[in-house]
């Protein structure tokens, strides 16, 4: 009767050459030049029942011979790292007995149903018989099904003409169990592609040859360049055919195998997994003496300490709980730092329950190592839930420190963003914590408490927080408004629904009651950048003229550049002022300082990034708010990479000036705050009174205040492959930052200037690897890249005179950027093939442009004072 699967002869031994090679390079390299090997034998396939029932229902004997293990590409003796090895050396005599060791697949209409081999052989043989003996699945007529092979359960496409059949697997949707994690934000993540297709030419009702070839492709998609591929190819190829062993009766296939050798039992054709002993790996203790001169803060803005970082992680990663609380325990205070970064970065079960049982929330003394654990908390690349059940926990428990307790519940608010981006919203302790921080929030009645509050929902952005923040932005008093709106600020314009912009409406045009400038122009940034009306625009503009002096300039800066850089609001604004223009002149042509600025800091293949400064002075000449943005994107996701805001209110009584309207009884503050990556961090007081702000000004040093210091994993990517042809392969991409940002606000009297000043100084490591494991030989590639750079943003006022002058700057340093790359081939005997490339390059230091007019009066600046650098007072 016909078959649908393939059917063999009664009496016949198929004799077949098989070849499996895998290659691992850059991802536009030829395969010529690409690391790797080639597995090769000769196969033996013959029939040994047929069920009297079903003649498509059939057993068969599958064997391998004569393998051989060799170079993919030709090496030169010297290279070659098979050289004078004979197979039985490079895989093991038992080994590689093991693997001639015959297999048995039952086919049932051309699918495997039942794989049969012994039981507890090596991982690594069994899955080579895998890939194997999956090659002889296939259906005869087109059509989809999902099927399991040693991929594991996929969905699988045939298409068939005449004498040819194509098997595509969908890769991507293969259920097996396999370690795999990506980092949160798509900018720092690793894109890939993953494809299948093997080929079978048919004779005589069996196969004649088969070819597969399966593609996998990684690639870092801030710099696609620093990617990697691994290709897989398989060959099966009739060589001949000749008689055969008679055929055996039986009723059954389990009489069969019995009678054959009753030591063969039914396995899972999926593949297992395996992972190869490391023999000469040092001990994390060893690992950590040999890196911990790179990890001193003073060495923590440079490359070296970035890379020292990720290689302890990746140990710790593998480490006991025990083995990673000897080394807590036992460092000095300046190294402790950061080695609770890479402990906490590490995100395994026992790097998490080593650093909660080594700091104690009670004892206020270890602050600094509380904080750098919470931070590094909130930059998490793949959080899980215990993570943030555990900070709820303490959360709810004493913590000595006040300012810890404010960084435990803002941490808290970016896990459960973290959680909910990956559909965790509904897990039980996000449910909890989310309900934590709403029920506080709405019986806090403590200032601090309503801030962390808010803090901890500008990091969560949860749509039903929305009513809650509109509240405060409208009847909150100054700093909790203004931090309110923020965070409206940061939601997707897609949440910001009729309701929100009637509220931004009400607080920029004052219909309820008077507002800051700060809340205002917050609440009229947030209309222009969601989809505005015309008639929003329009009341906007109309307004502009009628505003307190500074604003009046602010506003104005702000429209200009919505126009000059383009934004997606620029159209209708256009609109709107075509229409205008009868009676714009005078509105348009307003005095002051205050300014807003977008520009570009990179434009490239794979991501851009611009740079955002604005700044809004009182009506005096002294900083009310600067705002510094630096924001990543590509094509479909951005990435807030940095936010500085100063701000300062109250301070007019210093240089004995008037206060603006509505802002008599502020209070003296200056403070700043900081997003990272998207984190919100906890801000930082410089001085809170007028008491404070005189005993700080009269010792100023005018030493900056350091705002956020340490190490922070940015990019965690890591995938584990199962190839068809049976090895196990591996993908990581991790990139480490080293960053320091502080920042600080000078006065001084004598020359009636202000100063404040930014600096950021940045260190990237990236490494991937991509490797190939087949337990007897390794091959892979390590490519890593390298650079540093330092932005300083300096903003210099003098109020001697109106409108006072100022001076802003923002300047790169030269930043060498450096990468590498090296392709291997490794036996566990040491032996080993490298080939590297690298490449050094240095981007030339830059003065970022601001607007015109800040570059006039730089020159007025600098040219009316010869000399400042003597005492500030």
């Amino acid at each position: 009767g016909h078959t649908t699967g393939p059917s063999l002869n009664n009496d016949k031994l198929y004799k077949f050459a098989y070849s499996t090679e895998v290659y691992v390079d850059r991802v536009k390299a030829s395969l010529q030049k690409s690391a790797g090997y080639r597995i090769s034998s000769g196969v033996d396939v013959n029939l040994l029942w047929r069920n009297p029932d079903n003649d498509d229902d059939q057993l068969v004997k599958i064997t391998m011979k004569d393998v051989q293990v060799e170079n993919v590409n030709e090496r030169p003796a010297d290279k070659n790292i098979f050289n004078g090895k004979s197979t039985e050396k490079i895989i093991g005599k038992e080994y590689l007995e093991i693997l001639q060791r015959p297999i048995m697949v039952e086919l049932v209409r051309g699918k495997i149903k039942t794989f049969y081999s012994y039981q507890n052989e090596p991982g690594f043989t069994q899955n080579i018989k895998r890939g194997l003996a999956s090659l002889f699945q296939l259906q005869l007529h087109s059509g989809s099904s999902r099927e399991v092979d040693i991929s594991g359960k996929c969905d699988t496409t045939y298409h068939v003409r005449q004498d040819q059949v194509t098997k595509i697997k969908d890769l991507d949707s293969c259920e097996i169990e396999r370690k795999r994690f990506t980092s949160h934000n798509r900018i720092l993540d690793v894109s890939t592609k993953a494809t299948s297709a093997t080929v079978y030419v048919l004779e005589d009702s069996f196969i004649k040859s088969i070819k597969a070839e399966e593609n996998f492709v990684f690639a870092l998609n801030y710099r696609r360049k620093t990617g990697a591929k691994i290709v897989s190819k398989q060959r099966l190829e009739l060589k001949s055919v000749q008689a055969g062993t008679g055929l055996i009766a039986a009723k059954q296939v389990a009489g069969v195998i019995k009678t054959l050798d009753p030591n063969y039992v039914a396995i899972p054709l999926e593949a297992e997994p395996v992972k190869s002993e490391c023999k000469k790996c040092p001990s994390l203790s060893e690992h950590w003496k040999n890196i911990r001169e790179q990890m001193h803060p003073d060495k923590l803005s440079k490359p070296d300490a970035a890379k020292s970082f990720l290689s302890f992680i990746q140990n710790i990663r593998k480490a006991t709980k025990e083995e990673i609380l000897k080394i807590i325990k036992s460092e000095n205070k300046e190294l402790l730092p950061q080695v609770v970064d890479a402990v906490t970065s590490a995100q395994t079960p026992e790097s998490l329950e080593a650093v909660l049982e080594f700091l104690d929330f009670k004892d206020a003394s270890t602050f600094i190592l509380q904080e750098r654990f919470l931070y590094a908390c909130g930059f998490a690349s793949h959080p899980s839930e215990t993570l943030l059940k555990s900070l709820t926990e303490k959360f709810k428990g004493d913590v000595a420190s006040q300012e810890i307790r404010e960084t435990l519940v803002i941490v808290m608010g970016a896990l459960i963003r973290k959680l909910c981006d990956r559909d965790g919203c509904k897990l039980p302790a996000v449910v909890e914590a989310k309900r934590l921080i709403l029920n506080r929030l709405e019986k806090a009645n403590k200032d601090d408490n309503v801030q962390m509050y808010l803090l901890a929902l500008k990091n969560a952005l949860l749509p039903e927080a929305i009513p809650v923040l509109l509240k405060y932005a409208e009847s909150g008093e100054g700093p909790i408004s203004s931090l309110a709106a923020t965070a409206l600020q940061r939601y997707d314009p897609s949440f910001l629904t009729k309701e929100v912009k009637e509220t931004m409406n009400r607080i920029y045009h004052q219909t309820r009651k008077i507002h800051e400038k700060t809340v205002r122009t917050t609440a009229a940034a947030i209309i222009l950048n969601s989809n505005p009306s015309y008639m929003e625009v329009k009341n906007i503009l109309l307004s502009i003229g009628e505003l307190p002096m500074e604003m009046n300039k602010y506003m104005l800066s702000m429209i200009q550049d919505i126009l000059r850089f383009e934004m997606p609001s620029s159209k209708i604004v256009r609109q709107v002022l075509k229409d205008m223009r009868a009676h714009n002149y005078d509105r348009f042509s307003k005095m002051g300082s205050s300014s807003a600025y977008t520009g570009y800091i990179t434009r490239g293949p794979d991501v851009s990034s611009t740079y955002s400064l604005d700044i809004l002075y009182s009506g005096s000449g002294i900083l009310r708010r600067s705002n510094m943005n630096i924001r990543v994107f590509d094509r479909s996701t951005d990435l807030h990479a940095i936010q500085v805001v100063l701000e300062a209110q109250g301070l007019e009584s210093i240089i004995a000036a008037t206060p603006d309207e509505g802002e008599e009884n502020l209070d003296s503050f200056a403070g700043m705050s900081a997003i990272l990556f998207g984190f919100q961090l906890r801000p930082v007081t410089f001085f809170q009174g007028y008491g404070d702000l005189m005993s700080k000004m009269l010792s100023a040093t005018g030493d900056p205040m350091n705002v956020v210091k340490g190490l922070v994993l940015l990019t965690d990517f890591l995938q584990e492959i199962q190839l068809q042809s049976g090895p196990t392969a591996s993908a990581e991409f991790m990139g480490g930052l080293a960053i320091d940002i502080s920042g600080g606000m000078e006065f001084s009297l004598w020359y009636r200037e202000s100063k404040t000043n930014v600096k950021n100084r940045v260190a990237i490591f990236v490494a991937g690897n991509t490797e190939v494991d087949s337990f007897f030989v390794k091959t892979g590639m390590e490519t890593t890249l390298e650079t540093e750079t330092a932005l300083d943003f300096i903003s210099t006022v003098q109020f001697s005179q109106y409108p006072f002058l100022v001076c802003m700057q923002m300047d790169r340093v030269d930043s060498p950027f450096r990468t590498h790359m090296t392709k291997y081939e490794s036996l566990p005997s040491g032996r080993r093939y490298t080939a590297r490339a690298a490449k050094a390059a240095t981007l030339a230091g830059n003065e970022y442009p601001l607007h015109q007019e800040n570059s006039n009066m730089c020159k007025k600046v600098f040219g009316a004072k010869s000399d400042s650098a003597g005492s500030w007072f």
